[in-house]
């Protein structure tokens, strides 16, 4: 499969397929923002999408292509968190069993969520050995592996979000959206490019977990050795294969915050807009404010918030370390 495949007929009926059952969230603007930026401010709320983030678009969109015997069988996946939540709740949904390999060290509050979702949640490792220990699992037990993120049908779900915005926004001239494997940045980059939109793509990567940055650098997608960073759900060490193939041919790049510049932005948004994201929700804000992607001043810019699912302890340790 690779980015030929994934023609706008494709993107448009995984979008009706999952419709009505995921939220269409809002797209809202921000003077407080835009005055401060010099640029017209839109927030996608994904904060406000059912299990608090992108992530339930992509995975419901794969499980209900899923076939029968797949069905049967059940599913698994990897994940910090976000796509855990995700696929337990989409797998439960569509009536398949589901079981997730999170970090040993992933995030409580997302550990709960995925168990109260309905999965089997096993914790193993870091991020390289949750991988495996996934692979391990899928093979012993004939379970449908769902990939967070390298994989066609999660990304014609995710496009979905893309497609909401320029239907909302069809003046927008600069798209901003954190990046982990890729998923939601590739999706929204196909979308906008086979709806012919006139749009920048720009996706927004810890310092501490780069990999796209270095994949779009050297050409190929790549695996980290190590990945630290605040922001957990921009953490898995590799990017996607055909996430990669697709920015690499329909994006303006990858940019760079570290640890504390998301935190400042998530400190932003919580304050000044009333949102609540969790770190790498607030990636692309981030970005903005270090002025680390330029933006046409008479165009509207739209900050992708991917996700709101902070653990609260986290977030008052954060927030506390930043005041200091």
């Amino acid at each position: 499969m690779n980015v030929a495949d994934l023609t706008l007929d494709r993107l448009v009926k995984a979008r009706r397929r999952i419709a009505g059952t995921v939220h269409r969230t809002p797209l809202l603007p921000s003077r407080t923002l835009s005055d401060w930026l010099g640029a017209p401010i839109w927030l996608k709320c994904e904060n406000l999408q059912k299990t608090g983030a992108f992530k339930v678009r992509g995975a419901l969109n794969r499980l209900l292509t899923l076939s029968d015997e797949e069905r049967a069988r059940g599913v698994s996946t990897i994940s910090a968190g976000n796509h855990a939540q995700a696929v337990a709740w989409a797998a439960s949904a569509a009536g398949v069993s589901s079981t997730v390999v999170m970090t040993e060290h992933a995030s409580p509050t997302k550990v709960r969520a995925s168990l109260d979702y309905g999965a089997e949640v096993i914790l193993h490792g870091d991020a390289t050995a949750a991988f495996a220990k996934v692979r391990e699992v899928s093979t012993e037990r004939g379970l449908t592996f769902v990939h967070p993120f390298d994989d066609p049908e999660v990304v014609a779900g995710h496009a979905s979000c893309g497609l909401e915005i320029l239907e909302d926004l069809p003046e927008v001239g600069t798209i901003l959206v954190p990046v982990g494997g890729g998923g939601l940045s590739s999706s929204i980059a196909a979308a906008a490019t086979l709806s012919g939109a006139s749009v920048d793509i720009w996706g927004v990567e810890p310092t501490g977990a780069a990999a796209m940055h270095q994949s779009l650098e050297v050409g190929h997608a790549v695996h980290l050795e190590t990945v630290d960073t605040v922001a957990d759900g921009l953490g898995p060490p590799m990017a996607g294969v055909l996430n990669h193939e697709i920015l690499s041919e329909h994006a303006r790049g990858v940019v760079l915050v570290d640890d504390a510049e998301i935190v400042q932005a998530m400190t932003t948004l919580l304050e000044r807009t009333k949102l609540l994201a969790e770190p790498s929700g607030a990636a692309g804000l981030a970005a903005l404010m270090e002025g680390r992607v330029d933006v046409d001043p008479s165009r509207p810019v739209v900050i992708v918030i991917s996700g709101g699912n902070a653990d609260l302890p986290q977030l008052a340790r954060l927030i506390q370390g930043e005041a200091r």
